[in-house]
């Protein structure tokens, strides 16, 4: 995804990596997890939610910085054999291939204390921010747990609905908190906040339906990561449980809730209009 502050996105890993002066094993390993590409959606979303909220992009960069080193952390956690055991990510071997199991486990709790250490860096709202950032990363393992072990609440019966949480927290935690905390980066009002709130929850659950169809629908080779795993594995996914025109459909119903909840906040949040547009019609 080509953005405007990528560049500065990818500076602000590189030095949250470099400050900590870690082992070298784990710092090149962490190097590989954290600087090897993405997407950085949850840094973008928090820039431009700052934005949005009357901010600068300096206000949210800790922030941002934090949550792609959650992102990275879970992601390398997720692919280890006691998890999704997988092999591919973004095109390259995933990080318990490169190195070590035991490497890819300490790089994952490297991870989340950088991501915390950054998060205290926050400018404005900082305690409430390394709060949102906390909580978020606790709800994502919460999901995971749901996704791994399949044991759901007592009063969440049905398959959608269990399908529904576990999106809601697994992906959908870190994502809404992106655009909170960028909503608190610029001390923003508490209405925007709520917008921004409710956008972000919106964006969360329609990324990862448009996940799951991706899944479906596209190769390895194009998806960087192994197309077709969760449903070989048994996984829930919408596809799997309401079908692909479901799907499809909610994906759509999402992007018009997140749509509207930037309408009175105007032309500020222009970018995060074009970044739905973008996320309901990528296809990797």
């Amino acid at each position: 995804m080509d953005h405007p502050f990528l560049e500065r996105i990818e500076a602000g890993l590189r030095a949250a990596i470099e400050s900590r002066n870690l082992a070298p094993t784990l710092d090149e390993a962490a190097r590989y997890a954290l600087l090897g590409g993405g997407k950085r959606l949850r840094p973008i979303l928090a820039i431009q939610s700052c934005i949005a909220a009357g901010g600068s992009p300096a206000d949210a960069m800790p922030a941002a910085v934090s949550l792609e080193c959650v992102h990275a952390f879970s992601l390398v956690h997720d692919d280890l054999p006691a998890l999704d055991n997988d092999d591919l990510r973004r095109g390259r071997a995933t990080v318990h291939r490169e190195f070590e199991e035991s490497t890819a486990i300490l790089v994952g709790d490297a991870l989340q204390c950088i991501a915390a250490e950054v998060a205290l860096e926050s400018p404005r709202n900082t305690t409430r921010i390394v709060k949102e950032i906390l909580e978020a990363t606790r709800l994502m393992i919460d999901g995971q747990a749901y996704d791994t072990e399949g044991i759901f609440p007592a009063d969440v019966t049905d398959e959608e609905s269990r399908l529904r949480l576990m999106h809601r927290l697994k992906t959908g935690a870190l994502i809404r908190a992106a655009c909170r905390c960028g909503a608190l980066a610029a001390e923003a009002e508490e209405n925007v906040l709520q917008r921004l709130d409710r956008f972000g929850a919106a964006v969360g659950l329609m990324f990862q339906i448009v996940d799951d169809v991706l899944d479906e629908t596209q190769t390895t080779a194009h998806l960087g990561k192994t197309g077709g795993k969760d449903r070989a594995s048994g996984k829930r996914t919408f596809p799997g449980i309401v079908g692909l025109d479901s799907s499809r459909a909610e994906i759509a119903r999402l992007a018009e809730t997140a749509r509207d909840e930037l309408i009175p906040i105007g032309p500020n949040a222009d970018p995060l209009r074009e970044l739905v547009e973008y996320l309901v019609m990528r296809t990797n």
